[in-house]
């Protein structure tokens, strides 16, 4: 039933992206919304009291936190594509960059202006579920990396600004996140260890080859899903400011990622914008029916239907579907097999 159940989700959604993809060949969208005027450098946040200051509530802030992170690992993907196009952190601004574009960090309770072409376009707002999910998907990678050494010997302390509001939701610092989510923390600074020591058993020509972006793939995937673990059941409440299809649309995609995770999906940038082009363009209103959104194209309805039961059939079995899946995911042939099923879809 699993296996049979994922065939059916995934081949659904092989039509999705052709001609989305000659719409984002055309347009030129192939990175985040900004990219060009996020920080590239840690210096270039403010400096304030010996302390590197970033507000994490602002999207080109953040968006520079991912570029940060990019720069900085660039030399460890240099095989895999010119142009650090390559490296399998792309996923994150990309979905970072969707989520902004789509209007999902705005205040959806609509209280404040935040993130609204009349208020503050680039306010990320903690009344979002979508954007207090990403804080784990953005500072604790970063702030994982700066534990790492990913960055080097740092002059300042890196200190987050704390949101409006939920304060207690969200930790400011490496010593701060290190106290409060020592795991979490730990299996971000494992990818980025990782990494590291990949470089360092380089020196030597005999082990050049140390870098397998399988293993990268492997850690980094685990501690993404590990940081949406985290904050699901810290943000559930918020979920109630989001219309129902948009609620449950945001359930459906925690769950699927757990999937996608398995197969060790490769989040290099072209491969990330091809499996993003069929996810909504929109925010989900009252009233949007499954599979027959007017405004979607008929492969997102299928694509949101999918993941809905996808979603459903996890959930009815315990989670049971999802360690089926892993299993078949456990071997590398199994993976490619997946992969292989996400790649049809992204490129058909």
């Amino acid at each position: 039933f699993g296996i049979h159940a994922l065939l059916i989700v995934t081949v659904t959604l092989s039509p999705a992206t052709a001609a989305a993809q000659s719409e984002n060949d055309a347009t030129g969208d192939a990175y985040p919304p900004l990219w060009d005027l996020a920080p590239e450098n840690l210096l270039d946040f403010l400096v304030k009291n010996n302390k590197i200051v970033i507000n994490a509530w602002n999207y080109q802030e953040r968006l520079g936190v991912y570029k940060n992170l990019l720069n900085s690992s660039a030399k460890y993907f240099t095989a895999f594509g010119s142009q650090n196009l390559g490296n399998i952190l792309w996923g994150l601004p990309l979905q970072h960059g969707w989520q902004f574009r789509t209007g999902r960090l705005a205040d959806p309770s609509r209280v404040t202006s935040c993130g609204y072409e009349d208020g503050d376009l680039l306010c990320i707002s903690v009344r979002s579920w979508w954007s207090c999910m990403n804080y784990y998907l953005a500072v604790i990678p970063f702030l994982g990396a700066v534990e790492a050494g990913l960055f080097g010997q740092l002059q300042y302390e890196i200190e987050i600004l704390p949101p409006e509001e939920r304060r207690a939701d969200f930790c400011y610092s490496v010593a701060d996140c290190r106290s409060r989510m020592p795991k979490l923390m730990d299996e971000w600074k494992t990818y980025f260890e990782y990494l590291l020591s990949t470089e360092h058993k380089a020196v030597s020509p005999a082990a050049f080859s140390s870098f397998k972006l399988d293993d990268a793939l492997h850690l980094m995937w685990r501690a993404h899903v590990a940081s949406i673990a985290y904050a699901l059941p810290k943000f559930r409440d918020s979920l109630k400011y989001l219309s129902d299809p948009e609620a449950n649309f945001g359930e459906d995609w925690a769950n699927a990622v757990d999937f996608i995770a398995a197969t060790h999906f490769s989040t290099a940038l072209q491969n990330t914008n091809n499996f993003q082009a069929f996810l909504p363009q929109r925010m989900l209103i009252e009233g949007d029916a499954l599979p027959s959104i007017s405004d979607f194209s008929p492969q997102q309805n299928r694509v949101l239907l999918s993941m809905r039961a996808l979603h459903k059939a996890n959930k009815l079995t315990g989670g049971f579907l999802l360690k089926l899946w892993e299993k078949a995911m456990s071997t590398e042939a199994g993976r490619k097999m997946g992969r292989k099923l996400i790649e049809d879809l992204a490129s058909s």
